[in-house]
């Protein structure tokens, strides 16, 4: 598989910061600990030395023959000496939590950590090429990383954590004779959070639903569909789907692993059909369309997909804990470095499934009929979300009951097909598909050899079709009524909740709508002081003044036993012009819902600034080039 630049890069990256969390802290410790050991031995082999010479009955052979001795195992090296003429030697400098010890140890430790960080680096490297070289053990492999990087992860807490608190008291203590008891504290509390979090994410167990939007298609309902699909599934020597779902997302696809549709959840082979695709396709189009979908079902493709979904869904949650999680982010690039090499081997092994499908399907029906499909849907896909865009993009509110994004669609999809932008758009265009990444449309056309012209595209996307699977299918135009209707209300909702983030306001109507999503938050302070934070920024009533939020450019909440502040940073500089200017909001009395006032500050902060960031971008001219 060819990778981009881009993506070479991204992959490069994440290398680089595995070898970081794997190797840094234990190269580290593994340094200090070298070099503070031959301190202590250059200092011991000094100090018994002079203590020797000090002696004036020794005979000086014997002197020579013990310093000798003590050059030749110096403390860094008696811990490891089992010898008995050692016994005492290694008693008196090697008991537990000893300065030697200790060094002994965090040598010994880090060495063998560097190890097994290098043999874990090899098997996850193993592991993902073993998934690009069989697809049948994708599976395995992938199931064997996982329980390896994460238990390797938590572990990895452990033991680097452990090098990482006694680093931080005995970098200090070596080379400055003074530790600080806080950062040792602090270290430690953050290596135990950090720890807690890897645990807990390994045991935590995800559940993995996929959902459709849609209705069921009984055979009562559609009786020469279900023959048809039926008819072909022999053909190809494979079950057919036992259950088929209409829906207006502009795409097809089966699967395999449970689908909860409405109050549903399908088991067993689902074929999920675009009731707007299925109007502009042809009976041959959209035979070819499930032909493709058919070859998936035969190939174990959806089975797969159904066996791994879940797995990958929750090592996913778990490198999203670690991420999240504090000092636990340190070992996330070893996840994201196993996750990334799969994706790479997923997203070619669907590639070639893709190519695969198109090739039977073609062989099926025709290679005209594949062709001329994957030609129509890609149109509508590409237009589809094009009016969408510019639907939300719109800073007037819909009205769901009288949007009519279908009507849109349907009339303007004939201009725009006559367009260049239609042209430039068709040439990286792909057909969308809810579980895989498809190749580019251009290359499917290649794989099933039917060479279109760039400019026979444009009437191919418009040909009205004689006959349509959409006609036999007899709740059609109800379920297609039913499910634009409450698409198109939840779509002016969002759009209605994205104008609140728009929105200065300048009218009063606009007002109102920003008000219904961000009124006023009203906090007691201590006595009968409050505090608010609105829209236009915070107010205390204290002094009467409200901290507008384009004064703001930075926010700090700040506990204290005196009461809690909130710092502000200011874009101006200060009067000395030495830095930016702060001021201090008191918040003496709130305790209990401190939580929630520092979510609401930064949800109405954020409001403001997306704001100020829409108005800005309106009123730059557009770029020429």
């Amino acid at each position: 598989m060819h990778l981009s630049s881009a993506l070479r890069a991204g992959l490069a990256k994440v290398f680089v910061y595995a070898l970081l969390a794997l190797f840094l802290i234990p190269a580290l410790t593994l340094g200090f600990s070298v070099y503070a050991q031959r301190d202590q031995d250059a200092d011991f082999v000094a100090g018994m030395s002079q203590r020797i010479d000090a002696e004036k009955a020794m005979p000086l052979a014997e002197k020579q023959a013990r310093k000798d001795y003590f050059r030749s195992n110096p403390p860094s090296a008696i811990c490891d000496n089992s010898s008995a003429e050692a016994q005492e030697y290694r008693e008196a400098l090697c008991e537990r939590f000893s300065d030697v010890w200790q060094f002994h140890m965090a040598h010994k430790v880090s060495f063998w950590t560097l190890v097994a960080s290098f043999v874990l680096l090899v098997v996850v490297l193993g592991l993902g090429a073993l998934a690009f070289a069989d697809r049948t053990l994708q599976y395995t492999s992938f199931v064997a990383g996982w329980r390896l990087t994460t238990w390797a992860s938590a572990a990895a807490l452990v033991v680097q954590g452990a090098m990482a608190v006694w680093l931080s008291f005995w970098v200090t203590a070596f080379f400055f004779h003074k530790y600080s008891p806080k950062l040792v504290l602090f270290v430690g509390f953050a290596v135990l959070a950090g720890v807690l979090v890897a645990v807990a994410g390994i045991f935590k167990r995800v559940q993995s639903q996929s959902r459709a939007v849609g209705e069921l298609v009984s055979e009562d309902d559609a009786p020469l569909l279900w023959k048809r699909i039926r008819h072909m599934a022999r053909r190809l020597k494979t079950d057919p789907p036992q259950h088929i779902v209409a829906g207006i997302d502009a795409n097809f696809f089966v699967t395999e692993a449970p689908l909860t549709v409405g109050n549903q959840t399908l088991t067993g082979r689902t074929l999920f059909v675009s009731l707007p695709l299925l109007r502009i396709l042809d009976q041959a189009e959209a035979d070819a369309v499930f032909g493709h979908e058919l070859a998936h079902l035969r190939g174990g493709d959806t089975q797969s997909s159904a066996r791994l979904g879940p797995k990958l869904v929750q090592f996913d949650h778990y490198r999203h804990a670690i991420r999240t999680g504090g000092l636990s982010a340190v070992v996330s690039p070893v996840l994201d470095l196993f996750r990334t090499i799969f994706e790479f081997a997923l997203a070619r092994d669907s590639r070639e499934r893709e190519f695969k499908a198109d090739r039977i399907a073609a062989k099926l029906i025709s290679p005209a009929a594949i062709a001329q499909s994957l030609v129509k849907i890609a149109a509508y896909a590409q237009y589809r979300a094009r009016i969408e865009d510019e639907l939300f993009g719109r800073n007037e509110q819909q009205d769901g009951a009288t949007l009519g994004i279908a009507r849109f669609v349907a009339q303007g999809l004939a201009p725009y097909a006559a367009s260049d932008d239609f042209l430039e758009a068709m040439k990286t265009a792909n057909v969308p598909h809810p579980f895989d990444s498809h190749p580019a449309m251009p290359e499917r056309l290649r794989n099933v050899g039917m060479a279109l012209k760039e400019r026979d595209y444009g009437a191919i996307a418009v040909r009205v079709p004689a006959t349509t699977w959409v006609q036999e299918i007899l709740t059609a135009d109800a379920i297609e009524q039913r499910l634009w209707s409450d698409y198109e209300q939840q779509f002016a909702q969002d759009h209605e909740r994205s104008l609140a983030y728009r929105y200065e306001p300048a009218t009063d109507e606009e007002r109102e709508l920003v008000l219904r999503y961000f009124p006023p938050v009203v906090f007691a302070l201590k006595g009968e002081n409050t505090v608010e934070v609105s829209i236009d920024g915070i107010r205390t009533s204290a002094d009467e003044t409200t901290v507008f939020w384009d004064a703001v450019k930075a926010l700090e909440f700040k506990e204290s036993s005196f009461g809690n502040t909130l710092l502000v940073t200011h874009p101006e500089k200060n009067a000395l012009g030495l830095g930016a200017k702060t001021s201090k909001v008191k918040l003496s009395g709130l305790t209990k819902e401190k939580d929630r006032f520092n979510a609401v500050v930064g949800a109405y902060w954020q409001r403001h600034q997306i704001m100020r960031a829409q108005q800005q971008q309106h009123q730059e001219p557009p770029h020429k080039g």
